[in-house]
């Protein structure tokens, strides 16, 4: 096991990724949740993601589940030990929401203090913190455990050390990193982004079925997941959220589909409640997917 101690606040499906992949890379980590359901369905979910690390022979059954059962849970991140190593906050992507999170992960003074949103900026999210040179951006991408990437953003008042300590964390959990600026939407979000409003608006006008927009991805360009598919694992409100952020800065390219504000409207929001745009309700035969009509 690793010395370095971690902190992940929210348990939402980037903070379970997150938990999962420091976990089971050894570092002691705590979970900051405050809904007992939450928990336990983190709980499952890592304890699921696990057996299947196991079955790959990634890890041993004894070694696996010894790190899991090591993941710590509270309820409310004032509750945190003073000087952690890193901590990652991963709520919700509503400004008010995270500069309150924030304050209270500053007050218990960690090392290093990174924010996984994917389109808000580090340089107002840094404001909610007294030393902004220990805070920047680590975005990790759903499902963690299977993909790779971690972007680093860099702040204009984020330290050479902060930025290279959080690479290093990130390489030690076994993911690979690019550094970015703070500029709307990064780099990462923005190249997604426009790739999944496009198949919404294609699948908006009858261009194709989803499936057939996505295998168009997977089968032409080798992407390993289609754009709607995903957009069903992000989460559909996820993605109106950052649309609507990054059309207010970067312009109507990036203006949410009707389509999308339809089924945000309506709580078809992909995987997490069953329906978006393809069924999550059933178990996908031989991997394929089910659309609702």
């Amino acid at each position: 096991m690793r010395s370095e101690r971690i902190a992940v606040v929210g348990g939402g499906t980037m903070g379970v990724g997150i938990v999962y992949v420091f976990a089971m890379a050894g570092f002691d980590v705590t979970l900051v949740e405050p809904s007992k359901a939450r928990v336990a369905a983190v709980r499952h979910t890592l304890t699921e993601v696990a057996e299947g690390a196991v079955k790959r022979g990634k890890a041993s059954a004894e070694d696996a589940q010894s790190r899991i059962d090591a993941i710590r849970h509270l309820g409310n991140a004032a509750d945190l030990p003073e000087g952690l190593d890193l901590v990652v906050e991963t709520v919700p992507e509503r400004i008010e929401i995270k500069r309150d999170v924030l304050r209270a992960i500053d007050a218990r003074r960690p090392g290093i203090i990174a924010s996984n949103t994917s389109a808000l900026s580090i340089d107002a999210l840094a404001e909610n913190v007294v030393d902004p040179s220990r805070f920047l951006g680590m975005h990790f991408f759903n499902p963690v455990w299977s993909l790779q990437l971690v972007e680093l953003i860099r702040g204009a008042q984020t330290s050479e050390a902060t930025l290279a300590a959080a690479r290093a964390f990130a390489e030690a959990a076994g993911k690979t990193t690019i550094t970015v600026r703070d500029v709307p939407g990064f780099a990462t979000s923005r190249l997604d982004l426009i790739a999944a409003l496009e198949a919404i608006r294609m699948l908006e006008d009858n261009v194709a079925s989803a499936d057939d927009i996505d295998r168009a991805m997977l089968v032409a360009y080798r992407h390993p997941i289609g754009p709607l598919r995903l957009s069903d694992m992000v989460g559909l409100d996820v993605r109106l959220d950052i649309a609507r952020q990054l059309s207010a800065t970067l312009g109507p390219r990036y203006a949410p589909p009707k389509l999308l504000e339809d089924m945000v409207a309506r709580g078809d929001l992909g995987a997490k409640t069953g329906k978006g745009f393809f069924d999550w309700s059933k178990p996908h035969e031989n991997g394929a997917l089910r659309r609702h009509g």
